[in-house]
């Protein structure tokens, strides 16, 4: 009867060593990952408008609704106004979380210079991509522009370069 026993614990011990030995299938990102890649659609416009004499801000929303505080009035002209948009390109799944940049510095076409703060995202970060490659998922972004006074921010075209960082998890 002994001999039983240690023959039972013997099989036992070898199903148990086989059944570790066994490999399961796993899914991951393939390595080294699928680099993110990022594609500029369009620059963020904030359109025409006016300024009083305290000046105020202008705000579009990442899903291009445009508002103004203080004595800021919106304008038409058939100048359009929208957000900044992005294209990305990665693998579903993959987590993004996107990183806004300092307060960027414009520079006026008649002198001056105004702020603009960088901020808010459709779809908000982070979040998780899901649309199959080639396929791109569109990020929109907006932002804030800081006006004064017309004689610290007189009229005219302003332009310049902001940050945003997207950063694959």
């Amino acid at each position: 009867m002994k001999s039983t026993g240690n023959r039972s614990l013997i099989f036992l011990f070898f199903g148990i060593l086989i059944f570790l030995m066994i490999r399961l299938p796993s899914f991951s990102q393939p390595y080294p990952p699928f680099p993110l890649q990022v594609f500029t659609v369009s620059d963020i416009n904030f359109g025409a408008f006016s300024q009083g004499i305290s000046g105020g801000t202008v705000i579009i929303s990442p899903d291009g609704l445009r508002t103004t505080t203080g004595d800021i009035q919106q304008m038409g002209f058939g100048i359009q106004f929208y957000p900044a948009i992005f294209e990305i390109e990665v693998i579903p799944g993959t987590v993004i979380s996107i990183i806004f940049g300092p307060d960027a510095v414009l520079t006026g076409s008649n002198g001056g210079t105004l702020m603009m703060h960088v901020g808010g995202s459709d779809p908000q970060s982070p979040f998780i991509t899901t649309i199959n490659l080639p396929g791109k998922t569109e990020v929109r972004i907006g932002g804030t522009l800081i006006i004064g006074n017309p004689n610290a921010n007189p009229p005219g075209a302003y332009s310049g370069i902001f940050s945003v960082t997207f950063n694959q998890q």
